[in-house]
């Protein structure tokens, strides 16, 4: 689609046109022009919306969806749309699965059903087979099938020599090692965080200290190893201090923080309800605070949805019972403009696709046209009319939001909302 977006603040310090409002035109897929205004000699479609803002494409390090096995929960194309609608260019899909995505026929298989949709679908491959945590996975057969990194969801490596291995394996390719950090067997029986919420409510506790001392000993392994480890949803103020210490000493780590942990806490427990049951659990206001912080400070490299989809029959139960996870692609934008500034979540919305080798297109004169489209000024209330994914299990219904997300424009096509 030709297009010529008009009236469009950019937001993009790599662009010449940062903070500018602009014209921006688009052809073949390609910003032809970029000015204060562009008259309409040709067919170009026209988009104009009050308070328009445009950035880079933002990306989004974790997602899961269900296809293949779990369509149920969610499909690819559905998937893809969302992404689209909540104004994600790109997503970096789990391996959770149901068969595991850990071979290149499975990587193929993902990347051909997103074939064509605007939202780029970038696939992780499970770390170990079936992600069992007992044997290395096709590690170089899944990179060369297009995998950008590898991992096993919601899941720590407990056999460290078997994730050190890891690490020196990859080095071969420069792949990226995705290290979930929680020790099972401190987290026990927990469901909640360990403080005076769960205790009040008779919740079964996972304390800091379950994450805390896998975050300390992958970055032991990092240290000796070399290479480069992604730590992914990191939810304490320890992991956030453990992490500043290791780039201090130079270690290729980057880290990310789930949008639920940055505004909500375990409060959200009182009434039991599983949409608020996620893993890492929702710690303290201390925790938020700090994971805040290590936004602003850089010691954290992106935001993501952590977009889970979880089918009813496994999600509306005993709280002990029910599968952890939150749909998170459409309250992403409108929850951190609550909490952060405008320039930073735009930063970590897109400093995803440095760290998994992607590249980042800014908004200038012929390069490709990656590009969302949002709004700042509106206040609203998420609710279930909100929904695009298959599955409910929204922890932020309910939630107060500011901003919205207007569209993208990406692979040559437009997807707007509403």
């Amino acid at each position: 689609m030709n297009i010529i977006i008009k009236q469009a603040t950019i937001i993009d310090p790599q662009s010449l046109y940062h903070l500018q409002t602009v014209d921006i035109k688009i052809t073949n897929g390609i910003i032809e022009a970029i000015d204060k205004s562009i008259t309409n000699n040709t067919t170009h479609q026209e988009f104009r919306k009050d308070g328009l803002h445009v950035s880079q494409g933002w990306f989004d390090t974790s997602v899961s969806l269900g296809e293949p096995g779990l369509e149920d929960r969610e499909t690819i194309a559905n998937g893809l749309e969302v992404a689209a609608k909540s104004g994600f260019t790109g997503i970096a899909l789990q391996p959770n699965s149901y068969p595991i995505i850990d071979n290149q026929s499975q990587i193929h298989f993902v990347k051909q059903k997103a074939a064509n949709s605007a939202t780029e679908l970038y696939p992780i491959g499970a770390l170990t087979k079936e992600s069992e945590g007992k044997d290395l996975a096709e590690l170089f057969d899944m990179k060369n099938a297009g995998a950008v990194a590898f991992g096993d969801y919601g899941k720590s490596i407990a056999n460290a020599n078997l994730l050190k291995i890891g690490l020196q394996y990859v080095q071969d390719f420069d792949g990226l090692v995705l290290a979930f950090s929680q020790d099972d067997n401190i987290k026990g029986n927990g469901v909640a965080n360990e403080g005076f919420v769960s205790t009040r409510l008779g919740l079964k506790g996972i304390p800091n200290l379950a994450e805390e001392l896998i975050v300390a000993r992958n970055l032991f392994l990092l240290e000796y190893t070399g290479g480069k480890m992604h730590i992914p949803t990191i939810s304490s103020a320890k992991s956030v201090a453990l992490i500043r210490e290791a780039k201090v000493k130079g270690l290729q780590v980057t880290c990310s923080v789930a949008v639920h942990h940055l505004v909500m806490t375990d409060e959200k427990l009182d009434g039991f309800d599983t949409r608020y049951k996620t893993s890492p659990p929702l710690r303290t206001e201390t925790d938020r605070k700090a994971l805040l912080e290590g936004v602003l400070d850089n010691t954290i490299d992106c935001i993501t949805s952590d977009h889970n989809p979880i089918d009813i029959e496994h999600k509306k139960m005993e709280f002990d019972l029910a599968k952890t996870g939150t749909i998170g692609l459409e309250s992403a934008f409108g929850a951190l403009l609550t909490v952060l500034p405008l320039d930073k979540i735009i930063e970590k919305l897109t400093l995803g696709k440095s760290i998994f080798a992607i590249k980042n297109e800014s908004i200038n004169k012929k390069n490709k046209a990656n590009i969302t489209l949002f709004s700042t000024e509106d206040t609203w209330t998420f609710t279930k009319d909100n929904i695009l994914s298959k599955s409910k299990n929204s922890a932020f219904l309910g939630q107060k939001m500011k901003g919205k997300v207007i569209g993208i424009y990406c692979n040559g096509k437009l997807i707007i909302n509403g």
